[in-house]
């Protein structure tokens, strides 16, 4: 090795010590030269895995390598870093197949079906019995229905189409039909009278004469209605004559109802009647009024009517539902429906029944 030309072997350094700086020198510089060409070979191995062994004696090409995604001289890929695949594919759980037996019971629920209605009898005892195909059903919107300060009203277009009722007899006592006017009520079913349930003696409501005159002079649509517990069809058309004899001279809009119902807590003489007896006893009392020009309601609770008459029977007479809920669930077709007991009327003392009619009778 030459030395450098400002060399001065008297500067302090001894010849030894200049050897062994410059051995180190080499030392260091052949341990950089084997990392990089050990370096340079790690790339080529992961540069291409598919390229062909150069020939002997060729001059090697480097090939561009993808940077490493980690800290540099870590040798990791990528797809290294996919951690993904440690973990298997959720599966989809299969459903566990029915009983069929469970299956047949759930397509048999007669409360879902569509096909069967629940009527509630006086003792509390529940059944489920099949809706008639042959009977006409109501087309009633029950999302149309609306019960405004316990009065409820039937709308069609935003427009209302059905008019509130009371019904009324001597346990209301006096009325001052005026005032039960100006409180929003259009018509009032006035009982004529009834026949005992126990002595079979026909009775004229003492309230009558008077209610139907100053219901009237009030300007009300007034209707009728008598409590039967005939067990004939004479004895029904009896009841209609006294009914037809009352009405003499009286003008009314709304129809003569027929109300027979079994007596609460109590026996009566209509419990012995069957089915087609009491269907015979309504039809004879309905068609002595509806002969002599007016018209005809059937009044009946969802029992009576499905359970204790044949409706098919009586299909050419309007229905007078009665039943205490929100929303009635009488499949077949009505034409009022008493849907409280416990209502309260301005003009009226006491509770009241409240009646909705979805049809003007004034006008029919």
């Amino acid at each position: 090795m030459k030395l450098h030309d400002d060399f001065d072997e008297h500067s302090g350094m001894t010849p030894t010590v200049v050897m062994t700086i410059v051995a180190v020198t080499v030392f260091i510089a052949i341990i950089l030269v084997v990392v990089l060409i050990a370096n340079s070979g790690r790339k080529s191995s992961h540069g291409t895995g598919n390229a062909a062994q150069q020939p002997e004696g060729t001059s090697p090409v480097i090939l561009p390598t993808e940077p490493d995604s980690a800290s540099s001289g870590s040798g990791l890929r990528p797809e290294d870093l996919d951690f993904w695949d440690m973990y298997p594919p959720e599966e989809e759980e299969t459903p566990e197949p029915q009983d069929p037996a469970e299956q047949e019971k759930a397509e048999n629920d007669p409360a879902a079906d569509g096909k069967h209605t629940l009527v509630v009898s006086a003792d509390g005892k529940e059944e489920w019995v099949l809706i008639s195909p042959y009977l006409p059903k109501h087309e009633y919107d029950f999302t149309r229905l609306v019960c405004q300060s316990d009065r409820m009203k039937y709308y069609e277009n935003g427009k209302q189409v059905s008019y509130v009722g009371v019904d009324v007899s001597k346990q209301q006592d006096y009325i001052d039909f005026v005032k039960v006017k100006k409180a929003g009520i259009h018509f009032v079913m006035i009982r004529v009278g009834a026949r005992g349930y126990g002595t079979g003696q026909l009775i004229v409501d003492e309230y009558f004469n008077e209610n139907i005159k100053r219901a009237t002079d009030a300007g009300l649509d007034v209707g009728v209605y008598f409590y039967s517990q005939a067990i004939t069809e004479d004895e029904a058309i009896e009841e209609a004559n006294l009914v037809l004899e009352c009405l003499g001279e009286y003008e009314i809009t709304y129809p003569v109802a027929y109300d027979m119902e079994l007596v609460p807590n109590d026996t009566s003489r209509i419990d012995g009647l069957s089915k087609s007896e009491r269907t015979k006893i309504t039809k004879a009392f309905l068609d002595t009024v509806g002969n002599a020009g007016y018209k005809t309601i059937l009044y009946g609770n969802k029992e009576w009517l499905i359970k204790k008459i044949d409706m098919s029977k009586l299909t050419a007479y309007d229905v007078w539902l009665s039943q205490a809920a929100d929303i009635p669930d009488y499949p077949y077709k009505f034409a009022m429906w008493q849907y409280s007991t416990q209502g309260s009327v301005d003009g009226i003392a006491g509770p009241v029944n409240l009646n909705i009619s979805f049809i003007d009778y004034s006008e029919k």
